[in-house]
């Protein structure tokens, strides 16, 4: 909006960079260009302001598909002035020389032009679709279509414009038809999704019996284990017997044999005593009878012997002494 001052019967006209002023003093270009500021007389000045900086334009609108369904198109149009003199003479941008607003509605105009050729080369291209094609392929395509539509529409260039850009945000179906065309697509993935927990709950399953079978593993090698274990344990105990046995064995011959040495040793010196005995005399072999029996007889401390007691004792000893000569 450009910006008026008035001092007396002048006016002081100020507009920014985006805005192309056209000053007609009595019907003659005096100004004409972007961020203008000069002295003008309302009485005989007719001036246009002509935005010149990039205008979005939205659309909204309804169209049908080759199998009669309803479809919502969403797209927004960016477009600028490039020809600001052939837009001024198309289209009413005069401002009001007191307030410096526009007298009438040119962007609305400007918009209403697009809205319409842009919805007809929209509905064009959707009746030729199907209703699963363009919601599938519908957003590229309607873009491609009315970019290159608009693009070489002849008024858009009488009118002095420029397309910049055209974005199709949303192609859409009517909400019922939507959510049963995404019925078969969600059974699909909620298949997919049992699928996956079933095969979950299998991996598990198969993990369990894994681990099952590997502790069933485990038990019998560790009873296998513990049987040859007491197998080793028995014949430990059985060789250690049988070593036992045999060392005892060889305990009792060597006692054996020590006996029989021992015995023998004793039978030998009792010969060799008696064999000495053979050529001593009776009194000596008496006396020598005397002692042994009195290395045999208990101690006692007085010993009374009298004529009865001591004829039977002599006549035993010399029996002996005898016997053991005559030997």
């Amino acid at each position: 909006m450009a910006d008026i001052s008035k001092r007396l019967l002048w006016r002081h006209l100020r507009t920014n960079p985006t805005s192309h002023v056209r000053h007609l003093r009595h019907g003659h270009v005096a100004h004409d260009g972007p961020a203008q500021a000069f002295w003008f007389r309302p009485l005989s000045s007719a001036i246009s302001e002509i935005p010149v900086d990039d205008r979005e334009q939205p659309l909204l609108f309804h169209a049908r598909t080759r199998d009669f369904q309803d479809v919502a198109v969403q797209a927004t149009i960016t477009y600028r002035v490039v020809d600001p003199a052939k837009a001024a003479t198309r289209v009413d941008f005069a401002i009001d020389l007191e307030m410096g607003v526009w007298q009438g509605r040119p962007l609305e105009q400007l918009g209403g032009l697009l809205t319409e050729l842009a919805q007809q080369h929209a509905l064009d291209l959707l009746a030729t679709m199907t209703l699963p094609t363009a919601l599938a392929d519908g957003m590229g395509a309607v873009r491609d279509r009315i970019w290159t539509g608009l693009g070489a529409d002849p008024r858009i260039a009488d009118m002095g414009m420029e397309i910049v850009d055209v974005r199709v945000v949303a192609v859409r179906a009517e909400p019922e038809i939507e959510r049963a065309l995404q019925t078969p697509t969600r059974e699909e993935i909620q298949q997919d999704s049992d699928k996956a927990t079933f095969g979950r709950r299998a991996l598990a399953v198969e993990r369990e019996r894994a681990i099952a079978e590997n502790e069933l593993q485990n038990q019998i090698e560790l009873a296998r284990r513990e049987e040859a274990l007491v197998q080793q344990k028995g014949q430990n105990d059985r060789m250690r017997a049988s070593e036992q046995a045999a060392v005892e064995g060889l305990v009792a011959e060597a006692r054996a044999a020590s006996t029989r040495v021992v015995g023998a040793a004793e039978a030998d010196a009792e010969a060799a005593r008696l064999e000495a005995y053979r050529h001593l005399d009776s009194v000596t072999l008496l006396g020598l009878a005397l002692k042994d029996l009195a290395g045999h007889l208990p101690e006692i401390g007085t010993l009374n012997l009298t004529p009865d007691v001591l004829t039977p004792l002599l006549a035993r000893l010399g029996e002996r002494t005898r016997e053991q000569a005559t030997s």
